[in-house]
C-alpha cells in the first residue's frame, strides 16, 4: 500500500475539515459503491482504490468515521496486540473470522499508523490508543482515500438498493441515484443509532437472507427497581473485580452508576449475559474470600469487621453492600457461619440485572447477517453476486479492547482484494 506523508498539524487540520464537507467529488457510475464511511467502509474504499477501482463512498452522516472519533474517549483504541480469532470473537460460526484476521493483522494496521507518524501507546491488555486524538486515525484514512482516488459523498441516506436485470445495482439516496456493478454494505449495526444505520439488516432481511437475532453488546447493565433503590448511593464507585456471565470471566474495572453496572469488566460480560441470568461478581479477585477473612480474624481479633473490609474495598461500598446485612463486631466475635456468608457476598455476589441500556449506549451489535450467507474469503453474498457485506453488519462481534476495529480493518481490506475490475 502506498505511503502517505506523515501527518503534520496542518495536514491533520486539513483532513479534519474534510470530515464536515464534500471534500471529494462524486461519481454516479463507479466500479464499486461502498455504503458507509466508517472503519470498515473507509478501509475497503482506500484498499480498492489502490487496486485501481473507481470507488464511491456514500455516508449518511455529516462526517465519516464518527464511531472512530468517539471511541476510546476520543483517542481511538484502534487495535489490540493480542488478537486471537479463536478466542476474542463471538459468532454462530466461530471459524468465519479466522481467515480475514490472519490475512490482515494488527501489525498491518500498525504499519499504517506508524507510516502516518501517529504516536500511540499500549494502555492495558494489548490495547493500542492514539497518544493525542482519534482524529488522526480518520485523517490518515482520508489521506489514503485521497491518494487512492476515492470519492466520498456525505449526507447520502440510502433509501433502497435494487439489483438490475442486466447486472449490477442501483443505489437510491434521498439526493439521487447511483449505479455500480458492485456494492459493499459497510453501514454498521444497530449500536449507537444516531450515527449508524440498520440498512444492511433491513435489506438482507428483505432478500430473505438468514440473520442471527441482533442484541446490544458491550453495553452497561441496568438494576432491577429494588436494587436501584438500594444501590443508587454507590454511583461513581469503581473497583477492580472479576465479573462472570455464563462461562465467561473478565477481570477489569467495575463501575457503579445510577442506572446499574458499567466499566470494562461489565461491558465484556454483557456480550455473554442473557435475560433472567445472574452476573457473578468477585470483589476480592486477588484473594480467596473466606481464607482472607479468616486470616484477618486470626491476625486482628480486636479489629472491627468493617475496618477489615474497608482495608480492601471503598468505605461506601462496604457500608451499602455489606454492613447493611451484617452486624459490625470485633472479628473475634464473628462466627464461622457469618464469615462463610460474608465470603459469598464478597467473592460471588450474584446480581440479576433488569436488562441493558440498549443500543443507545452499546458499543457494538451482537448477531447480524448470518455468516452462512457470506464468503469468508471474499465477503460476497452468496445469493446476490456483486453485493458484499463487511464489519458490524455481519454476525461477528469482538471483545472490548480494539478487537472490533481490527475486524473492521480486516474485513474491509480482504473484501477490497476481491472486488472485480470492470471487464
Amino acid at each position: 500500500m502506498p505511503r502517505i506523508p506523515k501527518l503534520s498539524s496542518v495536514g491533520i487540520a486539513r483532513y479534519t475539515r474534510a470530515l464536515s464537507a464534500l471534500a471529494f467529488p462524486m461519481s454516479r457510475n463507479p466500479d464499486v459503491i461502498i455504503i458507509g464511511g466508517g472503519a470498515s467502509g473507509l478501509m475497503c474504499a482506500l484498499s480498492a482504490g489502490y487496486r485501481g477501482l473507481a470507488v464511491q463512498v456514500l455516508e449518511m452522516g455529516p462526517k465519516v468515521g464518527l464511531k472512530i472519533l468517539v471511541s476510546g474517549g476520543g483517542r481511538c483504541n484502534f487495535t489490540n496486540l493480542r488478537v486471537d480469532p479463536k478466542c476474542h470473537f463471538l459468532s454462530d460460526n466461530a471459524h468465519f473470522c479466522i481467515s480475514a484476521l490472519k490475512r490482515f493483522t494488527p501489525e498491518d494496521f500498525i504499519a499504517l499508523v506508524e507510516g502516518a507518524g501517529i504516536a500511540y501507546h499500549e494502555k492495558t491488555l494489548g490495547q493500542l490508543f492514539c497518544d493525542h486524538s482519534a482524529k488522526e486515525i480518520v485523517a490518515m484514512l482520508l489521506g489514503h482515500c485521497e491518494a487512492a482516488g476515492v470519492q466520498i459523498a456525505l449526507r447520502q441516506k440510502v433509501t433502497g438498493i435494487f439489483p438490475q436485470e442486466a447486472g449490477g445495482f442501483q443505489v437510491e439516496t434521498e439526493k439521487g441515484a447511483f449505479q455500480a456493478p458492485q456494492v459493499v454494505l459497510a453501514s454498521g449495526g444497530l449500536s449507537m443509532p444516531k450515527i449508524a444505520s440498520d440498512l444492511a439488516f433491513r435489506f438482507t432481511r428483505q432478500q430473505g437472507m438468514a440473520q442471527v437475532a441482533p442484541r446490544a453488546a458491550l453495553v452497561p447493565l441496568t438494576w432491577r427497581a429494588e436494587d436501584r433503590a438500594r444501590f443508587d448511593a454507590l454511583s461513581g464507585i469503581s473497583v477492580d473485580a472479576m465479573v462472570s456471565a455464563g462461562d465467561a470471566h473478565f477481570r477489569e474495572n467495575l463501575l457503579f452508576t445510577h442506572r446499574g453496572l458499567s466499566g470494562p469488566a461489565v461491558l465484556q460480560a454483557s456480550s455473554f449475559w442473557r435475560e433472567g441470568e445472574a452476573v457473578k461478581i468477585n470483589l476480592l479477585p486477588d484473594y480467596e474470600a473466606l481464607a482472607w477473612l479468616r486470616d484477618g480474624q486470626q491476625r486482628f481479633p480486636r479489629q472491627q469487621l468493617s475496618t477489615l473490609l474497608k482495608s480492601a474495598l471503598p468505605a461506601r461500598l462496604v457500608e451499602v453492600l455489606v454492613m447493611a446485612d451484617f452486624s459490625d463486631a470485633q472479628l473475634a466475635n464473628v462466627s464461622g457461619e457469618t464469615l462463610g456468608r460474608l465470603a459469598e457476598r464478597l467473592g460471588a455476589w450474584c446480581v440479576y440485572p433488569h436488562g441493558t441500556e440498549g443500543y443507545r449506549t452499546a458499543e457494538v451489535t451482537l448477531g447480524g447477517l448470518a455468516t452462512s450467507e457470506v464468503s469468508s474469503k471474499t465477503f460476497e453474498l452468496k445469493r446476490l453476486p456483486g453485493l458484499y457485506a463487511i464489519g458490524e453488519a455481519l454476525d461477528v462481534t469482538g471483545w472490548l479492547g480494539g478487537y472490533n476495529f481490527q475486524w473492521a480493518w480486516a474485513s474491509g481490506w480482504c473484501c477490497a482484494q476481491h472486488l472485480r475490475h470492470p471487464s
